[in-house]
């Protein structure tokens, strides 16, 4: 069977993930505190306040 080639970057990746394990767990804790969270009414609110009209011809 032939081996596929695999670029450097990925190599170190899987080499660091096997040897710290513990980095999965600290990106999903991470990810959980900022991403995957139900948002207040009053953050939506101040969001679309925030939103700046881009014009109509942007070039």
């Amino acid at each position: 069977m032939a081996k596929y080639y695999e670029s450097d970057a990925t190599v170190l990746i899987r080499e660091l993930l096997k040897e710290n394990p513990h980095i999965v767990e600290e990106q999903k804790k991470g990810r959980s505190l900022w991403w995957d969270r139900e948002r207040t009414q009053d953050e939506i609110k101040r969001a679309e306040e925030s939103k700046v009209k881009q014009r109509a011809y942007v070039y």
